[in-house]
């Protein structure tokens, strides 16, 4: 049987008895969970993690915390009764009662950074599958959430340091006298722990308590296969059994103190194990019992109490129990659990455990951040705990609740910080090997005038921050390791930092860890390009959080900030956290573009202050963007109208390869590759500008095809472009870009006087519907910023005017990317190439086929209109936030569409326009994958009437709308091609319309 795969499914059936436990009113779920505790201090500690787990705890279920009596050891044993006094304070007998008792009231001396809170609630190698990190406490709830349902009435007692991993439905008890939980372990593990030698009946014939390996063979208790039936410190105790001990300590039913106090004290220390279990044994006897180890001292005393306890139990026999398949964890010192978290998890991967928990990490961790240039040695676990870039981490060192900033910690120590009730801070700094029940520190023998033992040591000084502590923590080490005990200054003690913890700090500081973990995990899901789509929802940003953001976005340059903003959003589901990313890559791109802008001594643009009304996403970050960019204070007289008039005339472009690379912020980090090309629609020029001089000082605006004609005599109008429904903000963009007009301030008179008088900008676009994919939008912007140049006589470069209309396209807030512009200012056919970086070095390299490859072109490429529109607004927001979400498929098409534009241009220039008809059908097909709404039923069925008649198709622009371009077949013409979609379309404005390349 493969053990792994078996307890694996036992674990998943354990979580769905888990949650049915929490959901279901029908479920058998414990009466009462109850922990001891060794104090009321460690019983505070016990209860705020409780109510750490409200709302993963039954609701039918009591949870009781019992601490020591008077705040001294009681021993297990004395535990246990203290356990049965608490439970008959609240219930009139045992009778029906189904009850765990989880014991973890030590002060975890071989473990002493789990001492405050107690090892039960040490951390456990895994993530739960709601996304909690585990601990014991967990486990043992989740793991136990089926045995209620196995038992009557009853209590089941554990030990809070041992983990059991077994099936539930293997129990078989018939809920009278007491039963042993046991299982096959090697002897190597059994002699360090109890071994049960059972007898031929199933019970229990001789307890052997940490016997050596040769006793135990000597006894018969190890098997052929060198296992024995180990102690799991799991017993079932029948009401019969529990109705026997209280007897001990009431009187006709009810409880005595004084007999109590008999039982329960520091001074006997009954054992659950050693004095509960003994005398159940069938080969137990008296005089044997008396001379059994106990867990103080034996005394007279002890003698007496054992003989009450031999009474009490004898008439009792118990079960053992002996589960298969099942395995036993037992998390006893620091050494253990080094090697548990960095290599023994491996052993239960498929139970879902992990070398890494929640954290962020390139170590073995839990709960923690490590920072990737961080040095950390082999063998390093880190648990709730930060390291920073610069620190230094030995091989085989633990580090517990403590941050690291540039320290150098040395090899196979512990280091662990607690804060203290008072306020302060004590790192704990002890070797993975040392005992401190033992007098060695780092191996090294601790003079006696210090202590007797390194737990009792006071050697750990109080300091006020967690760096001072942990450099006072270093500082010990350095002495010790060079014997200078002498500089060894006092302080507190393992024991007294444990006994004056402030529980609620530690609490906190998980907290604050696993707050930083969930932004540190978000951070390396953006680095890694895991999609922002996979993240966990959070309900808000902490404290701790919205400062980690802070931090992190100061100093990130504009590709991780406007990650950062987009994948917070996305997992806090806030679209104002994910519009500052697109604000964020607007003003990173008007910087840069502002910047290049090349300083024409004629135009320059200028201002005194910035405080220009731009659209919302530039609003909020003008002042520090536009402020250090426009350095000039004053508007330059020379500055002067050369022409009465300019008209300027372009083509539109159809986009064939590589659109969306050019979209910014794909372009900026990837560079852009688009072939396209320059069109006359019925055989004109169909986007055009007019400049006109006039004596008046006014600036006058119409737009034939929009219909509107505008009139300004105050400057503050023109300078105002935050309204996306304003008709002028094309023509008010240009004049600011092209710096005609101050972007605050100023004078409209003053500044039309310096220029020789006002003008009329006469825009318009004729013959292309609105909606239409051909770029007619940008290509006005061109146009505009071109006919100012020339009427202004500005020395320029078609680069000027590419940066031109992407300043003007971040003032208004398009954020479109460069080949419609590209596309219209440049006839013929263009492969268009970018490379990486904010400022894009636009180059444009004519693609010239033969005479033959463009006569086959222009007779067989056209336009279908498709009788519909599409506003590209949301789109480009839609697929610019899929590539910034690093969804995988938009990332991947749109690096293979790059791919495409330079095939289509190979193919067009060896002549092959079937080849080339062929490409921009794969296009489409990567188009969709890019945004799914580039396609429609209309435009479905559109290509679908003529597929028969297509070498290739694609949309124009994003599709969605406006026109299709087809390629058609070898001999299919014009007419055929409108004749059959009149044939499907009639009665529609689907048409075939007149194209021509230029």
């Amino acid at each position: 049987m493969n053990l792994s795969l078996y307890l694996s499914q036992s674990c998943s059936d354990a979580w769905d008895d888990y949650q049915r436990s929490l959901s279901s009113p029908f479920f058998p779920v414990w009466d009462y969970i109850i922990l001891t505790a060794s104090n009321e201090h460690q019983a505070e500690g016990f209860k705020a993690q409780i109510r750490e787990r409200a709302g993963y705890l039954p609701e039918k279920t009591v949870i009781g915390i019992v601490p020591d009596e008077g705040g001294v050891r009681v021993g297990s044993g004395g535990a246990t009764l203290s356990v049965l006094k608490w439970l008959r304070k609240r219930e009139p007998s045992f009778e029906g009662l189904r009850v765990l008792v989880i014991h973890s009231g030590g002060d975890s001396k071989r473990v002493p950074q789990y001492s405050a809170l107690g090892k039960l609630f040490s951390p456990v190698p895994h993530r739960l599958p709601d996304g909690r990190s585990s601990t014991l406490f967990d486990e043992f709830i989740i793991s136990m959430s089926a045995v209620p349902g196995r038992i009557r009435e009853g209590m089941l007692l554990l030990a809070g340091d041992v983990l059991l991993l077994f099936n539930p439905l293997l129990i078989d008890w018939s809920g009278k006298g007491a039963a042993a939980i046991s299982f096959k372990e090697d002897v190597e593990t059994g002699k360090n722990h109890g071994v049960f030698l059972r007898g031929d009946d199933g019970f229990v014939k001789t307890f052997l308590h940490k016997e050596s390996t040769e006793n135990l063979k000597a006894a018969g208790a190890v098997n052929q296969a060198g296992c024995v039936d180990i102690d799991t410190g799991a017993i079932l105790l029948g009401t019969d059994v529990l109705g026997s001990l209280w007897s001990l300590i009431s009187t006709n039913d009810i409880l005595d103190e004084a007999k109590y106090e008999l039982f329960v004290n520091n001074r006997v220390r009954l054992s659950l194990y050693g004095d509960f279990q003994y005398p159940l044994a069938q080969d137990s006897s008296l005089e044997r019992f008396y001379e059994e180890k106990p867990e103080g001292e034996l005394s007279a005393e002890l003698k007496e109490r054992r003989t009450a306890l031999w009474e009490a139990h004898r008439p009792y026999r118990l079960k053992l129990l002996r589960l298969a398949p099942a395995k036993f964890i037992h998390f006893g010192t620091s050494k253990e659990i080094l090697k548990l978290m960095t290599k023994g998890v491996l052993e239960y991967k498929d139970l879902g455990w992990s070398g890494m928990i929640n954290s962020a990490s390139s170590v073995a961790s839990y709960v923690s951040v490590v920072d990737p240039l961080a040095a950390a040695g082999d063998g390093v676990y880190a648990e709730i705990s930060y390291v920073h870039s610069g620190a230094v981490i030995g091989d085989g060192t633990i580090l517990s609740c403590v941050e690291i900033q540039d320290e150098v910690i040395p090899p196979d120590v512990v280091l662990h910080c607690l804060k203290q009730t008072d306020g302060k801070f004590v790192a704990r700094i002890f070797g993975i090997d040392d005992n401190p029940k033992q007098n060695r520190l780092f191996g090294k023998e601790i003079p006696s005038s210090l202590s007797s033992e390194l737990w009792s040591a006071p050697i750990y000084p109080e300091c006020s921050s967690i760096k001072e502590a942990v450099r006072s923590a270093l500082d010990l080490y350095d002495n010790v390791m060079a014997d200078r005990w002498d500089l060894i200054e006092g302080g507190k003690s393992l024991a007294s930092g444990f006994l004056d913890a402030d529980p609620g700090a530690i609490l906190d500081w998980n907290r604050r860890m696993q707050e930083l973990v969930s932004m540190n995990h978000l951070d390396s899901m953006i680095k890694t390009g895991i999609p922002a789509t996979k993240l966990s929802t959070l309900t808000e940003l902490t404290g701790v959080q919205r400062k980690w953001l802070d931090d992190h976005i100061a100093a990130a340059g504009y590709s991780e900030k406007m990650r950062l903003h987009y994948y917070v959003g996305t997992a806090l589901k806030n679209e104002v956290e994910v519009a500052k990313a697109f604000r964020a890559l607007s003003a990173a791109i008007l910087d840069s573009t502002l910047k290049s802008l090349e300083e024409n001594r004629q135009a320059r643009i200028c201002t005194d202050e910035i405080s220009v009304a731009l659209p919302l996403r530039v609003n909020a970050i003008r002042d520090t963007i536009l402020s250090t960019a426009l350095k000039d204070t004053g508007f330059n007289e020379s500055f002067k109208i050369e022409k009465d008039e300019v008209v300027v005339k372009l083509p539109v472009r159809v986009n064939w390869g590589g659109g969306w690379s050019d979209t910014p912020p794909y372009c900026n980090e990837n560079g852009g590759t688009v072939l396209n090309a320059a069109i006359l629609l019925n055989g004109k020029r169909p986007v055009s500008v007019k400049l006109r001089r006039i004596d008046e000082y006014k600036i006058v605006f119409d737009s034939g095809d929009m219909d509107v004609h505008g009139e300004f005599t105050q400057i503050g109008l023109l300078q105002s472009v935050g309204d996306p429904f304003d008709p002028f903000v094309l023509q008010k963009a240009a004049l600011l870009a092209c710096g005609v007009i101050p972007k605050s301030g100023g004078d409209l008179e003053t500044v039309l006087s310096r220029l020789g008088g006002g003008f009329i900008m006469d825009t318009e676009v004729t013959g292309v519907p609105k909606g239409s994919g051909l770029g007619t939008s940008s290509i006005l912007a061109a146009a505009c910023v071109k006919a100012l140049f020339c009427f202004l006589a500005i020395p320029h470069t078609e680069s000027d005017l590419y940066s031109h209309v992407l300043c003007m396209e971040q003032i208004m807030s398009t954020g479109g990317g460069w080949q419609d512009q590209v596309g219209g200012v440049t006839d013929g056919i263009k492969y268009i190439t970018s490379g990486p970086g904010l400022k894009q070095e636009i180059k444009v390299q004519h693609v010239v086929p033969d005479q033959k490859t463009l006569n086959d072109l222009n007779e067989r490429f056209t336009l279908i209109y498709t009788g519909q529109r599409r506003l590209a607004r949301n789109l480009l927001r839609d697929v610019v936030g899929r590539y910034i979400g690093n969804e995988k498929d938009t990332v991947s098409a749109l690096n293979e569409i790059q791919r495409n534009a330079a095939l289509q241009r190979f193919e067009l220039e060896r002549g092959h326009v079937d080849d080339f008809a062929k490409l921009l059908s794969e296009h489409w097909e990567l188009s969709k994958k890019i945004d799914s709404g580039s396609t429609n039923t209309l435009i479905d069925q559109i290509f679908d009437s003529v597929d028969d008649l297509l070498a290739g198709k694609m949309v124009c622009g994003a599709g969605g709308g406006g026109f299709l371009q087809v390629v058609m077949k070898k001999g299919v013409s014009k007419e055929q091609l409108q004749a059959r979609l009149k044939s499907v379309f009639s009665d529609t404005d689907i048409n075939v319309w007149d194209c021509t390349l230029v």
